[in-house]
């Protein structure tokens, strides 16, 4: 199986006055394309700052990233804008979706910015909502919809630019049980359909999921194995 991700020997350390906190100390892994993988691990373990690394929303102190066959550990700002968009699909707990703005053009808006002339992003912003089962609330505001239902928006946005990865930070967290459910139940689905899925979460029974779980402490992985007891989510039919 290809890799798509390789750290290498990755630290990140912040200077808060004169203390340095080093909150990754020399990370290396791989993921291969199409794993599930959960990364877990307490407050302070350095997983959002892991998470932030992953997602090129920030950059290593020292160490080397490959993503997809490109070391993103030296590029520019500008130059990072760019991987985000191309190969990286985000999801939040709060969603972060354009409260004014209806479903449809909430999962258009990479495609504005990769600058996809507007009747293909039209046609594969509805592509995905279907893929989401939320096609007939396209014109729906988030105000209009459900946690799990502005969730699947999220993962619409996500996937709209067909990205290498899908990172998904605490997907669950904002979503009542039902809906965590459905939540899970899709990315399950999404990763059979051949994405890759890293799942950061502190939840053990959410992380169960995953076919592979990374758990951190104090900036170092401290277990990094294949998951024998997958929880699967059987005939995953959401509530529209």
């Amino acid at each position: 199986m290809d890799e798509i991700i390789r750290l290498n020997n990755i630290t990140r350390h912040y200077h808060i006055g004169t203390v340095v906190v080093k909150a990754l100390r020399g990370i290396s892994m791989s993921v291969n394309q199409n794993e599930f993988l959960a990364l877990m691990g307490p407050s302070g373990s350095g997983k959002s700052t892991m998470m932030n690394l992953l997602g090129c929303l920030d950059t290593a102190t020292s160490g080397t990233y490959v993503l997809n066959n490109q070391d993103v550990s030296a590029l520019n700002d500008n130059q990072l804008a760019d991987i985000r968009n191309r190969e990286i699909g985000f999801v939040f707990q709060t969603f972060n979706l354009l409260p004014r703005s209806t479903a449809l053009d909430n999962v258009m808006l990479p495609l504005v910015y990769a600058g996809v002339p507007k009747k293909q992003r039209i046609e594969r912003a509805k592509e995905v909502l279907k893929e989401v089962d939320l096609y007939e609330r396209m014109e729906h505001k988030p105000n209009e919809l459900s946690g799990g239902q502005r969730q699947r928006v999220a993962f619409a946005r996500a996937l709209v630019n067909k990205p290498s990865i899908l990172l998904a930070d605490e997907p669950t967290g904002n979503i009542d049980s039902k809906a965590s459910l459905e939540i899970m139940g899709l990315i399950q689905k999404l990763h059979e359909e051949g994405n890759t899925v890293i799942l950061v979460t502190h939840e053990p029974d959410i992380a169960q999921h995953a076919h592979r779980i990374v758990r951190l402490m104090d900036g170092e992985i401290v277990s990094d194995k294949q998951n024998d007891s997958i929880k699967r989510v059987q005939d995953y039919t959401p509530a529209t």
